[in-house]
């Protein structure tokens, strides 16, 4: 009977270790975050670091000794970031688990279209949270409150600016009806909003509530054209890149207002900046931006007031969900029994 060597490089409270362990006997739980923190600093960039790393932690252990930990892992528990050579450090490793949703976050790496399992938080993170965003969006600038801090900073009112709006009766496309696109489209659906929305491979027949319309990519521009607010909710992959474009942009509503909870790299900016030039959208929300790992958002993102800017914390709220560990303590009860693992990331496809 062989010692199933589980490695915790993204942090775990007590409690879920110990769960960890009680899955079965032969599983040897072993806490390593932040172990490797030293050498990511060294590996990744200054501004990734800096601003996802914890402040002054440079790891634990030495090379050697972090080298000994992989080595024995048959199962990593892990996030993001991670050490780059991840997988060439890791002989035995048979099976990597990424808490976050994204599989986007793993390209940098050489685990990307290697040999080893890999599943992810996909549908099961902090989706809540995700779609209150979207909907606190929405009413900044449904209800004008980007004018507001302009007003502010001014120390003048101009109330004819505000051009308030109802969100009742209105339409939303969301980009992407996955666990956070079916979130969003859920919230949106209760405060009185028409719910349109795309996926991959739509099931056929009548939409699931509370969508009115769930079609395939090639129906996107003939949504955009009714919707008064679009939601990226999607995966990036090489398929999703640039997503929206130009053509795109021009295919929405006069005035609809852009959100974004996914990645930065599904919207063209450089066409995103010239859709705010042509004074094309009414607002745009984005909890991220392209290149967000290595440097700050443009100037013009930065200083629009059009534009809602913030550094991806779309998920974060104080009711934390456990829904990702869950996942990972039933993918390792079905690993020890032999059986398929749940929320497998397949390469081709990118998520």
């Amino acid at each position: 009977m062989h010692t199933i060597n589980v490695l915790g490089i993204q942090r775990l409270n007590a409690d879920d270790a110990r769960r960890i362990e009680a899955v079965d006997q032969r599983i040897r739980y072993t806490d390593a975050c932040d172990w490797f923190d030293g050498e990511i600093r060294d590996t990744w960039n200054a501004y990734a670091s800096a601003h996802y790393l914890v402040p002054e932690s440079n790891g634990q252990g030495t090379r050697e000794e972090r080298d000994r930990l992989l080595a024995q892992a048959e199962i990593i528990y892990g996030g993001w970031p991670y050490p780059l050579d991840l997988r060439a450090r890791s002989p035995n490793l048979k099976w990597f688990h990424q808490r976050a949703a994204g599989a986007s976050n793993l390209l940098l790496g050489d685990l990307w279209g290697s040999d080893v399992i890999v599943t992810t938080g996909r549908g099961l993170g902090n989706t809540r949270a995700m779609s209150e965003y979207v909907l606190a969006g929405i009413l900044h600038f449904t209800r004008g409150f980007n004018r507001a801090e302009t007003d502010r900073t001014a120390r003048q009112f101009t109330k004819h600016s505000y051009r308030p709006l109802s969100i009742l009766g209105k339409t939303i496309c969301v980009i992407g009806a996955g666990g956070i696109g079916q979130d969003v489209a859920q919230l949106c659906a209760a405060a009185g909003m028409r719910v349109v929305g795309t996926r991959r491979s739509p099931a056929a027949g009548v939409p699931p509530a509370p969508f009115a319309e769930l079609a395939g990519p090639g129906d996107l521009d003939r949504l955009l054209g009714e919707a008064d607010f679009v939601a990226v909710c999607c995966q990036w992959t090489p398929e999703t890149t640039h997503l929206i474009n130009a053509q795109r942009l021009g295919a929405m509503k006069p005035g609809a207002i852009l959100l974004n909870v996914a990645r930065g790299e599904i919207i063209d900016e450089a066409a995103l900046l010239e859709a705010l030039k042509a004074d094309r959208l009414r607002g745009v929300a984005l909890d991220v931006y392209d290149g967000e790992f290595e440097r700050d958002p443009p100037e013009e993102l930065w200083t629009d007031p059009r534009v809602l800017i913030t550094p991806h914390v779309s998920a974060g709220t104080d009711r934390q969900t456990s829904a990702s560990v869950e996942l990972f303590l039933r993918n390792l009860g079905a690993y020890v029994d032999g059986k398929p693992l749940e929320n497998v990331l397949d390469w081709a496809r990118g998520y």
